[in-house]
């Protein structure tokens, strides 16, 4: 074979290597099975937020079930009387108008660092609150626990298993209460028991307590005591052997709240009578409260 038909035959078969190539890649190309992309991951919307489990129902049989109930904003001689029946000291202590909801109210801010005192159940301990020392060493005066004496004797006199069956006989009121004062999905037996809980850690200060007077208002010299809570603040305004006897009759209830779940507990004598015929609850309140909350 001649040069020239060698570089001939060489052009030619490169000429046919490379249409073989640019065939088999377009081809390939062209037949290639084009896999689609996986369709955009659709975000599922979050679980809704289911209620809070309730740690301390109160019994099924003691809820208002026996005799109607009257209406909320109509409780306050029936819840009243049931309470004062239970010792008659009590009426000089009690504040009768929206007595359950100020009960709530009062319960709910106990842990926060005020206590609205138009909302308080109770009257405002009597005497002046009292100190002793000089303008740079004021100290609480020991005197001032004696205004708590009345209030104290109450407290031991009062028997806790029957205060907490008038509580529970009730409890549709203050759990309709709590609900309407912006807890919708709580339960408030469970806040009772968390603020007795608080309460019990309340230190026991031995001693004289100083005090400082930055302003108008005495506080409390130790950083400590100051930041305590307003039901704190009381306990340690009492005195510590005045505190104890408090202290141990929230340990009392607290016991019968946390462990009488599902028994039934009998209706306190005259409680529980509905509101009078021919007078309409208040705009927006049932006529009597449910049997028993389902939370």
């Amino acid at each position: 074979m001649t040069p020239e038909k060698r570089i001939a035959w060489g052009a030619g078969a490169a000429v046919v290597v490379v249409a073989a190539v640019l065939y088999y890649y377009y081809g390939y190309a062209r037949h290639t099975v084009r896999v689609a992309a996986p369709p955009p991951h659709a975000e599922q919307p979050p679980p809704a937020p289911s209620e809070p489990a309730i740690e301390h129902p109160v019994p099924s049989g003691g809820a208002g079930a026996s005799q109607p109930l009257p209406a909320l904003n109509d409780s306050d001689s029936t819840v009243g009387g049931a309470l004062t029946g239970l010792s008659g000291a009590l009426a000089k202590f009690l504040i009768p108008q929206s007595l359950v909801r100020h009960i709530v109210a009062t319960v709910d801010n106990l842990p926060r660092r005020k206590v609205a005192v138009e909302l308080r159940p109770i009257q405002p301990t009597a005497g002046s609150f009292a100190v002793v020392g000089t303008p740079g060493h004021v100290t609480l005066d020991p005197n001032n626990f004696q205004r708590y004496t009345p209030f104290v004797d109450l407290v031991k006199s009062v028997d806790a298993k029957q205060l907490v069956s008038v509580y529970f006989h009730f409890y549709p009121l203050f759990q309709q209460a709590y609900e309407d004062l912006g807890y919708p999905t709580e339960y408030f037996n469970d806040r009772v028991i968390a603020v007795i809980d608080h309460l019990l850690q309340t230190p026991d200060v031995q001693g004289p307590i100083e005090l400082m007077q930055p302003n108008v208002m005495y506080v409390y010299a130790d950083p400590k005591l100051e930041a305590l809570s307003a039901g704190q603040k009381t306990l340690l305004r009492m005195g510590s052997a005045n505190a104890q006897v408090i202290e141990g009759k929230l340990r009392e209830i607290r016991q019968l709240l946390a462990t009488r779940a599902g028994e039934g507990a009998p209706a306190p004598a005259g409680a529980g009578q509905p509101a009078p015929a021919g007078q309409p609850a208040p705009a927006g309140t049932p006529p009597s409260a449910p049997a028993a909350p389902s939370r």
